[in-house]
């Protein structure tokens, strides 16, 4: 199957999807679910910004304010019907370096010039070049990002009181924290564990519960009916403000540009990094597609707008994102009242805020961080491949130990290394002697039977399948407009596959099985079925043939229970 897209117009890049949405004859039906969506994806966010506010060494009325202006722009221009903007767990590392080496001022400023940066990239059309980070460098610098966010809790966890401050590198943080350990406070220990059991125990047995709201609140009343000496953000920040504060720009001079720039520049690559993962997390979960270009517009004029009202770094939350797609959100209107409501909060309930211990933010931090670390993901990378595994350590151990910005690039860097070397074996193995049936069926085209065939849908991909091409080839399949009964995807023609790649294949397995739509993959040579297997991509779930015909044979077999199993259908799959 081969089809050329026609080139895409500017307005095809930048229609906001809410003005697609309201194109669309949306009703009073679709309002009232955007409306209890709004609410529930509110509830989750107004502690959670506070939260990820405080852990990056800001006020926590600037997580609301992120929240509230942030997550009304990106809603209002957003390139997916569902993302959620505000302040996101990821970027606690960095906002905290940055105002500890510049202070509030440069933070608000850094802010604002990575939002300039993220509506050059979207204008220039440049997301597309986002999708080529390769996925065991994603996970690699999520899990080094979740370490350092856990550890940066500890304090809060405890209820220590360091002798000084808190030193921003993992390392000389623990070692300040073991010297404090004697002032260990048991009542904080039991505030943080009530947080995580609450927030633990209604995701496992009431899920559609807002737990971390509700986490908050039992532990904010049993502090305030015991009277634990314990800091709250009443004790720590003397409250959150009523509402919004009037725009203004922050000082901007060349010396403090020059200054903030490596801030701004590793704020605009890391957000559009998270936006763009989120996008597709709700495009995994809905079937819909986002404009990735559109989105990045969107995320920069946001992050303008936050620094203007003293907000901090705007991204997609991938966590929101996903409870507003189970909400029932139906359209970018969900994320405006979202915004709406988080306003609301502040003018209604300030006062409440300050009861907050911040055990309780700790524990709840704890808990993302955990989610963050993408475990399950992790131990699959270091068994995939010693190349993937390299990557992924080194990605993590960078980011831990120097910075995000150096594990990316180190990562990414290592991983094109690899991919030269794996393209480097490939052509070594097909310039040997390749079988009669390699040589067969790579001059074989396929027929019109094949081509019309309404219940089984063919698709070929052909060449090295890597981290390049896999946001590509990731498109491609979920753009097939068809809703067959059976894929068949032939592999026979591809000489190297990534984690990347496996990755990508994994989910739309993943989202073609929710439809009820089987998988035959063919064609996969040892190491690509080793590598496919290694991601999920195995029995019930897919079916492994030798080739393409043994493929369609199992599939129209399938389809008719009935009928005389077919013995050209070989199973390799065993």
């Amino acid at each position: 199957m081969n089809a050329r897209a026609l080139q895409p117009t500017f307005w095809d890049l930048f229609t906001p999807k809410l003005v697609t949405v309201l194109s669309e004859r949306y009703g009073l039906a679709d309002f009232r679910a955007d409306v209890i969506a709004g609410l529930t994806v509110a509830i989750v966010a107004i502690p959670l910004s506070m939260a990820i506010a405080i852990a990056s060494g800001v006020t926590p009325d600037r997580g609301l304010y992120t929240a509230i202006v942030g997550g009304f722009f990106v809603s209002l221009l957003s390139g997916s019907r569902f993302q959620i903007g505000g302040p996101a767990g990821a970027f606690i590392v960095l906002v905290a370096a940055t105002v500890a080496a510049h202070g509030v001022e440069g933070l608000i400023l850094a802010t604002m010039l990575s939002g300039l940066m993220l509506l050059c990239i979207g204008f220039l059309r440049l997301g597309t070049f986002i999708k080529y980070i390769p996925y065991p460098v994603t996970v690699g610098f999520t899990a080094g990002i979740a370490v350092i966010i856990f550890a940066s809790q500890i304090k809060d966890l405890l209820g220590l009181h360091l002798a000084g401050s808190e030193p921003g590198e993992l390392l000389p943080k623990l070692k300040a924290i073991g010297e404090a350990l004697p002032t260990f406070s048991a009542p904080a220990l039991a505030i943080a564990l009530l947080s995580i059991v609450t927030i633990v125990g209604l995701k496992h047995y009431r899920p559609h519960w807002p737990s971390l709201l509700i986490a908050v609140a039992m532990a904010s009343l049993a502090t305030w009916a015991f009277g634990l000496p314990i800091e709250t953000i009443g004790t720590r920040f003397g409250g959150i403000s009523h509402g919004l504060p009037m725009p203004q720009l922050p000082v901007i001079s060349l010396d403090k540009v020059m200054a903030v720039l490596p801030a701004a520049i590793s704020f605009a690559l890391l957000g559009s990094i998270e936006s763009l993962l989120s996008a597709v997390v709700a495009d995994s979960m809905t079937g819909r597609r986002h404009r990735s270009n559109c989105e990045l517009v969107a995320q920069g004029t946001a992050n303008i707008a936050s620094a203007l009202f003293g907000g901090i770094c705007v991204t997609g939350t991938i966590a929101r994102t996903a409870t507003n797609v189970r909400s029932g959100a139906r359209s970018p209107m969900a994320g405006i009242l979202h915004a709406l409501f988080v306003l609301l909060f502040m003018a209604v309930a300030a006062p409440l805020a300050a009861y907050i211990p911040l055990a309780a933010l700790a524990g709840l931090l704890g808990v993302v961080a955990w989610n963050m670390a993408e475990r399950h993901a992790f131990a699959r990378l270091l068994l995939a491949s010693r190349g993937d595994a390299l990557v992924l350590v080194a990605t993590f151990l960078l980011t831990i130990f120097r910075d995000l910005a150096t594990g990316i690039v180190v990562g990414f860097s290592l991983a094109a290394l690899l991919f030269l070397h794996r393209m480097a074996q490939a052509v070594e193995i097909e310039s040997g002697h390749p079988g009669a049936e390699d040589e067969d069926d790579a001059g074989t085209p396929y027929d019109a039977s094949v081509a019309t065939d309404r219940d089984v849908i063919v698709y070929r991909i052909s060449g090295a399948f890597f981290f390049g091409a896999a946001a590509t080839v990731a498109a491609a399949l979920d753009s097939i407009a068809e809703f067959p009964k059976a894929y068949v995807i032939d592999v026979s023609a591809v000489p190297m596959l990534d984690s990347t790649a496996a990755a990508a294949i994994e989910g739309f397995v993943r989202k073609s099985r929710r439809q009820g739509v089987a998988i035959y993959v063919t064609g996969a040579h040892g190491h690509v079925r080793r590598i496919l297997r290694t991601h999920g991509v195995r029995r019930p779930d897919v079916s492994f043939y030798a080739d393409v015909s043994a493929g369609i044979a199992a599939a129209h077999a399938a389809l008719q229970p009935a009928a005389e199993p077919l013995q050209s259908a070989i199973l390799i799959d065993r």
